[in-house]
Order: structure tokens, then sequence, then C-alpha cells
């Protein structure tokens, strides 16, 4: 039973208009009648009992999805943009809510779930604003035979699942594009925090939203339920935002069907100090890419790789700023670290630092889990690691902070690069040329220059290599949900 008297009023009176059904053409329903728990990973409390849908409750979003898409991809774009931009305004005017929400179902800080509430809404602003520039191409053959008329379409029902890292951000930068490109979609979130995305289309639905543009079931049997979705010949478009393992997976799923695929998967993000840099804002850097949101970030810095001759100066300035950090729940005032997301997640934590220090690494700070309840990990710093350290192979997904250093810039780049991963980068440097050359030469599909923070809903989000396909965001973000049409007018004889 879910005690709404161990949370504050403010909490226990959220809780308690969060729906817990599925949506479905427009509907709220228990679906098959199974019910999924969902806990605060900071004391291990129930939040909420919501419907945990059966792949039969999955097809019937699909045919919501498909019965919808026609109407919606006829309806004017101007109109998309603005139910769109009334979400963005709804969002703010709730922000709150969604922020605190957020804080309670995932463990963030709640100044960082306030700085998600914005970013998240940033992709409605954007996208809202890109539905009204869909555009194409009209000119002559080279041959002067005729015209070329190129077009966008909307590419059809879309099958959307998305993580638990970011359950606001990581459901609108899904969303809000398919939406503007004229799309319908059914949306799975999470099992372990799906309770934002709940929140998130009854405000799409308070915005005016038809009935089965958007549909949501939440399940903890995802491979169940996802797999005749994607099966299904009607679907058009697959996004998944999660691990390598299981993007691979569903890659080999959406072959059958050639579907289109966006894959935002896994990072082993490389943070580059070189001696010339400004080692002040080097560790704000290192602070702001490793330990927001926990580490629990595709695009957290996982190795640090820190010329020689200013390693140990690194290493001890990002020491005492990580001894400063204060760990606990998400809403107490001065929490800077928040719990993981659960009791796995932390013994996967302890597991790498532990192979780091068998191997000889030095331990700084951190180490442990501290005493009491809740899924909590101290924020650790580790220098000296070994080069086959699992650390450095391996996405961390927690506040662990590695550092090996190098000698030159090319045993930079050499380490940099030796993964499977290229999702992003980061590189602290003085000299504007070096700069440019790890531009070039680092094989990621985003790089931070000078900055531990990248993210902007207005710039393409996306890696290379098995870091994943496609990108969000951007101008590019909407072009994920069109497909190209060409059309050719011959030339009339005279």
């Amino acid at each position: 039973m879910i005690d709404l008297a161990t949370f504050t009023a403010q909490e226990a009176e959220l809780l308690a208009r969060v729906p817990s059904g599925l949506y479905i053409n427009g509907v709220w329903e228990q679906g098959s009648g199974a019910l999924l728990d969902v806990t605060d990973p900071a004391t291990g409390d129930m939040l909420a009992r919501i419907a945990d849908a059966a792949p039969e409750d999955g097809m019937r979003a699909l045919d919501a999805a498909v019965a919808a898409a026609e109407k919606w991809a006829a309806t004017p774009a101007r109109v998309r943009g603005e139910i769109l931009r009334r979400a963005f305004d709804l969002l703010q005017e709730r922000r709150d809510d969604f922020a605190l929400l957020m804080t309670l179902e995932m463990g963030k800080p709640l100044a960082e779930a306030n700085g998600e509430v914005t970013y998240g809404g940033e992709f409605l602003r954007w996208f809202s604003e890109e539905a009204v520039r869909i555009s194409g191409r009209y000119g002559p053959t080279p041959e002067g035979t005729g015209t070329m008329v190129v077009t966008q379409r909307p590419v059809g029902p879309c099958f959307l699942i998305t993580p638990w890292n970011f359950p606001l951000a990581m459901a609108t930068r899904k969303i809000a594009p398919a939406l503007a490109a004229g799309c319908t979609v059914v949306v799975k979130p999470a099992e372990l925090t799906p309770l934002t995305t709940l929140l998130f289309v009854q405000l799409l639905e308070d915005a005016g939203l038809p009935a089965g543009v958007v549909n949501v079931i939440t399940t903890s049997s995802s491979q169940a339920v996802a797999a005749p979705i994607i099966a299904d010949p009607r679907l058009r478009k697959l996004s998944f935002t999660g691990s390598t393992a299981v993007g691979r997976t569903l890659i080999a799923q959406s072959a059958e069907g050639v579907l289109r695929t966006s894959m935002e998967l896994g990072g082993n993000a490389p943070f580059l100090v070189f001696a010339d840099a400004d080692l002040d804002l080097a560790v704000e850097g290192a602070m702001l890419a490793k330990f927001r949101n926990m580490g629990q970030a595709c695009t957290a810095a996982n190795r640090f790789i820190v010329q020689e001759s200013v390693a140990e100066e690194f290493a001890q300035r990002l020491t005492d700023r990580v001894s400063a950090l204060r760990v606990g729940r998400g809403t107490e005032a001065g929490v800077n670290i928040g719990p993981l997301i659960n009791d796995r997640a932390v013994s996967n934590t302890q597991a790498l630092v532990q192979d780091a220090l068998d191997k000889g690494a030095v331990l700084r700070v951190g180490g442990g889990r501290p005493d009491g309840p809740g899924s909590f990990f101290k924020p650790t710093v580790l220098s000296n690691l070994s080069p086959n350290s699992a650390l450095l192979s391996q996405e961390i997904f927690g506040p662990v902070l590695g550092i090996i250093s190098f000698t030159d810039e090319a045993e930079a780049i050499r380490m940099a690069n030796a993964t499977e991963y290229g999702l992003i980068s980061y590189v602290f440097t003085q000299d504007l040329k070096r700069g440019q050359r790890m531009i070039d030469q680092l094989d990621t599909g985003m790089m931070g220059l000078n900055t531990g923070l990248v993210s902007n809903a207005a710039a393409p989000f996306g890696g290379v290599k098995q870091s994943g396909l496609g990108r969000e965001g951007g101008l590019e973000g909407i072009h994920e949900y069109l497909s190209t049409k060409y059309t050719l007018i011959p030339q009339e004889k005279s």
C-alpha cells in the first residue's frame, strides 16, 4: 500500500494527481488490470501503483496511433506548432510539479530537476517553430527536360522508447519533433520512472492534442510489449534511448520491417585536459560533465585523460571540490548528489571502483555507499588508473571520476579514440589550433571545447560508432520523422 503520510503535504498532493493508467486513444484506462509499483530510490517508499500494460494493450495503442495518423498528418503545420507552443507554456506554469515529481521518482536534486524542466521545455518551443519550416525543393532538371519537385512527408506511426535518467527531456526530445512532423506516436517510458511521462501526456491533453496522436503504455514487460509493436507492418519508425546492448536487439528486430530507426545508445566520453588548459575552467567543466545527474547520463565524462605535468594538481583540485559535495534526498536543501536509480546500480558502481583499486588506483575521496537507506553512492575520485581498469572501458553511470595521464597530444588522441563508443568528448586547452585538431580527430558525434555541458535543443544530439544512429534536436531532429518524396514533371513539348 502507498503510505502518503510518509510524504510532505506538497508531495502527497502531487502524487495524488498523477495519472495511474495507460493513455490510449485519448482515454485513461487500466488495460489488462496488472499493476506496476514505482518507488523513491532515496527511501524505497512506494510513490504510486500504476497500470502495467500487457502485449495486447500495446497493440491497442498502436491501433489508435494508426487510426489517427492520416488526420494528424493533414493537420496544418501551424496548428500542430501551436499545440506544441501551448504545451511549452503549460510546462512553464507547472514546472514546480514536474521538477518535484522527477526528484521523487528518479532522485536527482531539485535544482537539477528544475534545469531539466527548462531543457525539456525547449524541445517543445523549438519544434513548435520547426513545424512550419518543413520545406522542399522545386527546380529544373540539369538537362532541361522537366521540373523536379522534392517534398517532405510524415514518416508515419512511431514507437518511442525513453530511458529513466531524464524522464521529461527524453520524452519531449522524441515526442515534440514527431508531432511537429505530423506523426502519431506510441510512447513507452522506462518502468523505473514512468510518472513524469504520464503527467506530461496529461499536459498535452490539456494543450489540445487530439485523441490517438500520443498514446502511452507503461509496463514491466518491455520486451514482450515492444516486440509485437516493432513487428507490425503499420509501424514506420522506432526511436530508442538506452544501452547499446538493447539497441542492437531493437535494430535487429526492426530490420524485418525495414523501419526507420533513431538510436541514442551508450557512451564512454573522454575528458582531455592539456597542460596549457585553464585548470579552474577544467575543474568546473569536470564537475558538470561527471556529477550532473549523479553521473547517470550517456554524456557523462567517463575517462579523465590528463597531461602528466598537470595530472596531480588537477586531481587535487577536483578532490577538494568533490569532498564538499553533499549526498542526500534530492528534495533536501543543499544536496548536490542524490541516489542512484536502484541498488543494482550501486552494486555495479562499487564493482568498478573495487576493480580500479585492485589494479593500483589511488582512492582520493569516496569509494562506497554511505550508511542508511536509499540507493546512494559517495562521489568518488580515483587517480593513477591502470590502463586495463574496467572504469576505462565500461560506462560508469555513477558519481565516480577516474584519472589517467598521458604524455603528448598523439597519445591523448589514441587513448580518447580507443573505444567502440563515440557519443561525446570534452577537451580543455587554450591552444585554439589544438582545439581545431581535436574537432577533426576525435571520433565522437559531439564535443565540448572548454565546457562540460553541450546539450541544447537547437543542436543535433547523437553519436557515431556504437553510440547510435541519427540525431535528436536541432534542424536535423525533425528530419528523423520525415520521408523525402521526389516527383518529376516532364517539360511539355512545344
